[in-house]
């Protein structure tokens, strides 16, 4: 895996894990204005108080939308670039089908848990991992978030747009997908690669919207090779 080769950073957003939960240990809230693009500056932040003068910066789903702006704002702190199962936004985003939202909205949690693993993973998977109830939720979201910053991060995923922007990331850029998610649909990665010069384009298949979980040696391989070449 990636942490066999690489010293790995990651941190809670505004309003996840450890950093919501200091939050609310101060009694504080914050007012903040949320996009893509703030959330990018903290990744900044976090690497400058390390003292990391650039980086692999590898982003899936809205990470991934992230992980552009942070490419396009920062450059000099994006050595390479990983953009997996992720979207450009704006005019140029093709966003996941009505059918889709209304499953994801259902309001029986049985059928949004099943809505949700097959989204993610191949029956195939699923079989083996013993059912829906058995299937590891860890790519689901922060279960402990509030309602309020849940759909304050929701609205930040729904409103990132880099369409007119991505001609400015010039770091080495491999785009991933999965050739069947419909969560994010995989039209989004040829996008992506026609935008951003000098791309990579590998598209997994089968795969869903959590390919890089369900086939992680083949996909960390694949990252090693190429952040190792870049």
């Amino acid at each position: 895996m990636l942490t066999d080769r690489f010293l790995t950073i990651t941190f809670d957003y505004r309003g996840t894990g450890d950093t919501a939960r200091m939050q609310a240990a101060t009694g504080t809230e914050d007012e903040t204005s949320w996009s893509t693009q703030s959330f990018a500056d903290d990744a900044a932040a976090v690497l400058s108080a390390l003292g990391v003068e650039s980086a692999f910066i590898y982003g899936t789903s809205m990470g991934g939308r992230i992980a552009q702006e942070l490419a396009i704002a920062h450059p000099d702190l994006v050595r390479a670039l990983v953009l997996g199962c992720t979207t450009p936004g704006g005019s140029l985003a093709t966003e996941r089908g009505q059918d889709v939202r209304r499953a994801l909205a259902d309001r029986d949690y049985d059928a949004r848990l099943s809505t949700t693993v097959d989204l993610f993973y191949t029956p195939d998977w699923v079989a083996g991992q013993g059912g829906y109830r058995s299937v590891p939720r860890h790519l689901f979201g922060d279960l402990t978030m509030s309602s309020r910053d849940a759909n304050r991060h929701l609205r930040v995923s729904g409103k990132h747009d880099a369409a007119s922007r991505l001609g400015l990331i010039h770091a080495p850029t491999l785009i991933l997908h999965g050739a069947q998610d419909r969560f994010a649909p995989v039209v989004n990665a040829t996008v992506l690669h026609e935008q951003i010069a000098g791309s990579r384009l590998r598209i997994h298949d089968p795969g869903r919207h959590g390919f890089f979980d369900e086939f992680a040696t083949e996909t960390s391989e694949l990252v090693t090779e190429f952040l190792l070449s870049s």
